[in-house]
């Protein structure tokens, strides 16, 4: 039976890939290292969670990825927050011109432009 090892995202600049997403989700490069072309981000000692890599890519982010991360939050308290720090860390909100009526997701780019959402789980 197979499983998912890592999420992988095409960046442009490794540094301030990794830079990011080690703030964002508290992970570390894996070995220590952050890598010119390809590195992996675990979560920090004790922690559970996904891998995710990053590659360097010269593709620019796609408007509409058809794969992107999910980041959720308890509540909706929790979602505001995240995003706010998730802002102050460099993301950007995306002008999304597709949510639905009563969106429980918010749609946030990271520096790279890779499209990610934080989702208030709570949300009916």
């Amino acid at each position: 039976m197979l499983s998912i090892g890592s999420v992988v995202l095409g960046v442009d600049d490794m540094e301030r890939a990794a830079g990011f997403w080690t703030r964002a989700l508290g992970y570390v490069p894996r070995g220590g290292e952050v890598e010119a072309s390809f590195t992996v981000l675990v979560p920090a000692a004790g922690g559970t969670g996904v891998q995710l890599a990053l590659m360097r890519s010269e593709t620019a982010a796609e408007r509409y990825p058809r794969v992107h991360l999910d980041l959720y939050a308890t509540d909706a308290a929790a979602q505001a927050a995240e995003v706010e720090r998730l802002l102050g860390l460099g993301a950007e909100r995306v002008d999304w011109d597709r949510y639905p009526e009563d969106p429980d997701f918010v749609v946030l780019s990271d520096p790279e432009g890779n499209r990610f959402c934080v989702i208030d789980t709570s949300h009916d």
